[in-house]
């Protein structure tokens, strides 16, 4: 798109069906980089992603080519698609919903370096905690019902 000039930065943030801990350690990084494939494949740039074995984070400079749940969409059903192809999970599925949040060029290093940092933010406070804090942070009004759905143990 000639002369279109676009400064967008995007967090997503959503979960594996029921939360359960579905990500493992040894393919979750071979997961980030299909992810970046498919975010790089639609035009825009990936800044950050890191996984819990029950969500994910990914922080993108997006373009204005696609819709926001369009990429969610192709994310969603390539990636299931593929754990399925590679059998890394035969029972995998992402829960349905997801979140996005805008930041400013200002905010990026931080947004970056909170995402890097999951393993140590979640000893202590839960995916339910933080995305809770996400919403409110972002004064998104939401009803507790259609909040992510509790591990199932």
């Amino acid at each position: 798109m000639a002369n279109t000039y676009t400064q967008i930065h995007i967090q997503f943030v959503f979960a594996v069906k029921y939360r359960k801990g579905l990500i493992a350690k040894e393919w979750k990084e071979r997961l980030h980089q299909f992810i970046t494939g498919i975010i790089q494949s639609n035009n825009h740039k990936m800044l950050c992603i890191n996984s819990m074995p029950d969500h994910i984070h990914i922080f993108i400079g997006m373009r204005p080519t696609q819709s926001i749940s369009a990429l969610i969409q192709n994310l969603k059903t390539e990636t299931n698609k593929w754990i399925k192809d590679q059998k890394l999970s035969s029972n995998f599925a992402w829960q349905e919903g997801y979140g996005a949040f805008s930041y400013s060029r200002s905010h990026v290093p931080n947004v970056i370096r909170y995402i890097e940092n999951q393993e140590q933010h979640h000893k202590k406070e839960t995916f339910l905690e933080e995305y809770q804090k996400l919403l409110k942070a972002f004064e998104i009004e939401f009803d507790y019902q259609y909040i992510f759905k509790e591990p199932i143990t």
